[in-house]
């Protein structure tokens, strides 16, 4: 198969030009970037101009792969591809969906509305930006010639975000010995796909020309299971302080990413369908799943192999200290 990634030097794009490559295929990237995986030829071209992708539209491709966010990268690419592509999957995610209460929506649910503009303004535009996308790429190849995949939380080694590598690593190296402080959210969902179980699959959709949207989501599991695994990944005999979620954030502690948070964590409760989509379309269409423990263990083998600490999302060492003697004293001192 003639293969052209949009992307290829990012974390998902790269495994997916990876997996493609170790499957025999034919694979170029297009890329501002120029670290393609082994194999992999390149092409390094801006997708803010207009016409950046005008050279690859004089060869014929079986797929494009596309991993954008901004809706004039991929209404473009429609415009200039479509007439020398065979199929177009798009990557896009489930946050274009506008609600998140309910676990276990399917495709069908709702999705918030599309971004008028070629490029979002900031952060909050990220899934009225995705919805753009996906309709771009409808208009442009219709449904039997296109494929929109909804990812939830991408895990795994080289997360860049850090969330999904946090735990683990902190399970490997607590703070203080022996206890590591987590929430206090037995009923919390979390669901993480591994980037190389999802890149496999989206090679393999491309391969069979699979038709449709779907949800590609991890197998959801409470959170205590989860920080159970991240201690199993990690062999570690630490055990977890759990600290109520109106203290954690009445101490400044952060929800979900970013620094002095508390990774994958939501105090609203609204929320808690955001990450546990149905997947029972992508299962049909053979998405699989490797076991949580062993995300979690490559994570963090992957961390330690960098030869430094944990850089990206959680608490910082000392962070973690000074809320353990809080949450401490608080037990000790009892109801007022």
């Amino acid at each position: 198969m003639k293969l052209l990634v949009l992307g290829g030097t990012g974390w998902l794009g790269g495994e997916v030009a990876a997996a493609a490559v170790s499957g025999g295929h034919d694979v170029t990237c297009v890329a501002r970037g120029t670290r393609v995986p082994d194999g992999a030829a390149n092409v390094a071209a801006d997708r803010d101009e207009d016409g950046a992708l005008l050279p690859l539209a004089t060869e014929r491709w079986d797929a494009v792969i596309d991993v954008a966010r901004e809706p004039g990268h991929v209404r473009r690419a429609v415009r200039d591809l479509e007439p020398v592509a065979g199929h177009y999957l798009f990557v896009s995610s489930v946050s274009v969906y506008s609600e998140h209460e309910s676990p276990g929506a399917d495709e069908s649910a709702e999705r918030l509305q599309p971004l008028e503009a070629d490029t979002m303004s900031g952060p909050e535009d990220y899934g009225p930006a995705k919805a753009a996308c996906e309709d771009a790429v409808l208009a442009g190849f219709g449904p039997d010639r296109s494929c929109i995949i909804r990812p939830g939380l991408i895990a795994g080694p080289g997360d860049p975000t850090g969330r999904t590598d946090y735990w683990p690593w902190r399970f490997a190296h607590p703070a203080k010995p022996g206890i590591v402080l987590v929430p206090d959210a037995p009923e919390l969902p979390t669901a993480v796909i591994d980037v190389r179980d999802l890149a496999s699959w989206i090679v393999d959709c491309a391969e069979r020309r699979t038709r449709g949207i779907f949800n590609a989501a991890g197998p959801a599991v409470p959170l205590p299971d989860h920080l159970e695994a991240a201690r199993e990944a990690a062999a570690s005999d630490a055990t977890a302080a759990t600290a109520p979620e109106d203290w954690l954030l009445a101490n400044g502690v952060g929800q979900w990413a970013g620094p002095r948070s508390m990774p994958l964590w939501f105090a609203d409760h609204s929320m808690y369908g955001t990450r546990t989509p149905s997947t029972a379309r992508a299962r049909a269409a053979g998405l699989s799943f490797r076991p949580l423990v062993e995300t979690l263990r490559d994570s963090l083998g992957w961390l330690e192999g960098r030869g430094r600490g944990h850089d990206g999302a959680g608490l910082t060492d000392a962070e973690e200290c000074d809320l353990l003697a809080l949450l401490n004293g608080s037990k000790l001192a009892g109801p007022a």
